[in-house]
């Protein structure tokens, strides 16, 4: 059996949705959208139901497929509904709903429900993906309530560089959303995995923590509270080849890398088909028997190779960690000018294990 495969340990995925309600001190949804970034929705929705809160999804198919496994806890759609005809399977499986959108509200007007929805109003403060425009949010809230289809609004926004803690620009949002709200008295929600862990000012009786929940940093620089995080994920493989090459020769696709010394590489069972970032340069960090080493030459669709020239006890069968507690997932996005969410949301082809329940 191909010796490729990603470790879920959902007792760190519990660990770091504790920590966001501890930072945070408010109520929080875990953010499973995307497969849950890639580590399995339903086994994480099951692994943390006893205690979250709520769950966040980003469309109405996410949410069904975890009441279909029975989660029953509340369940909001980020991105809302895309077609009013979806009103009732969203009232059917007392799904909570963001509303972003002047459409929205009048399908909701004209919808026959039988019982209200619970709504989060979101007002763009400066994202500027989707949201009401801050003039229309008051109006907006008043159109719901009055419409008698609404129990209760959640107000929220959305922060586009909370993960650049000198930024100015989560605190001019911050003060647009207020702007915004004016008067209104409801419930609060601004706050992401960034803002959780790096704005301890910015008000929110809701948190939604997505990226740290699986243990990977919003942030490119060290910061304190991100330290405390536990991967959740770890990527794993074996070297399944030893090839020595005198010096000069080349490895792989495109002679990317060629030998400057004698050279022992390890094939590993691991590519671009398992969801290994392909462009990932040639010093990007490895983990080999516990021993750090590098990526050497191109990643290739279901293998790549690494330097074994300094691990002389390394050799075939040798377990290779490609991200996890000791690789971390941000050191090797960092290498390869990607992120952290994007080498979660790839992964595919290999078998998730989990452990922890």
């Amino acid at each position: 059996m191909r010796p490729a495969r990603a470790l879920i340990d959902l007792q760190a995925l519990r660990h770091n949705y504790r920590l966001a309600r501890e930072i945070s001190g408010a109520k929080a949804l875990a953010v499973v959208k995307a497969d849950a970034y890639g580590h399995g929705a339903v086994r994480c929705a099951q692994a943390l139901e006893a205690e979250a809160d709520g769950f966040a999804v980003a469309c109405i198919e996410e949410a069904l497929e975890l009441r279909g496994a029975g989660i029953g806890k509340p369940i909001l759609l980020l991105e809302g509904f895309f077609e009013a005809s979806e009103l009732s399977l969203i009232e059917q499986h007392q799904l909570w709903c963001v509303v972003h959108a002047a459409w929205q509200i009048e399908a909701i007007e004209q919808a026959a429900l039988s019982h209200p929805l619970r709504v989060w109003l979101k007002v763009d403060s400066g994202m500027h993906r989707v949201g009401l425009h801050p003039a229309e949010y008051s109006a907006a809230h008043a159109r719901l309530l009055a419409s008698g289809k609404v129990d209760k609004i959640v107000l929220m926004s959305h922060f586009a560089r909370a993960d650049e803690p000198d930024c100015p620009r989560s605190a001019e949002q911050l003060a647009l959303f207020h702007e915004a709200r004016g008067n209104l008295q409801a419930e609060i929600s601004l706050r992401n995995s960034p803002a959780i862990l790096g704005w301890p000012g910015i008000p929110s009786d809701w948190v939604r923590p997505g990226i740290m929940l699986y243990g990977a940093t919003p942030f490119e620089q060290p910061q304190a509270q991100a330290a405390r995080l536990c991967p959740v994920m770890t990527l794993e493989s074996k070297i399944i080849s030893v090839r020595d090459l005198p010096t000069g020769e080349p490895v792989g696709y495109g002679a990317r890398f060629v030998a400057e010394r004698p050279t022992r590489v390890g094939v590993v069972a691991m590519g671009y088909a398992d969801g290994y970032p392909r462009h990932a340069p040639t010093g990007s960090p490895v983990m080999v028997d516990g021993q750090l080493t590098r990526l050497i030459g191109r990643v290739s669709m279901d293998m790549l190779t690494v330097d074994l020239t300094d691990l002389p006890g390394a050799g075939l069968g040798s377990r290779v960690e490609l991200w996890g507690r000791n690789v971390l997932a941000s050191s090797l996005a960092q290498s390869c000018d990607s992120i952290p969410y994007q080498l979660f949301c790839n992964l595919k082809r290999v078998p998730r294990l989990y452990s922890g329940t």
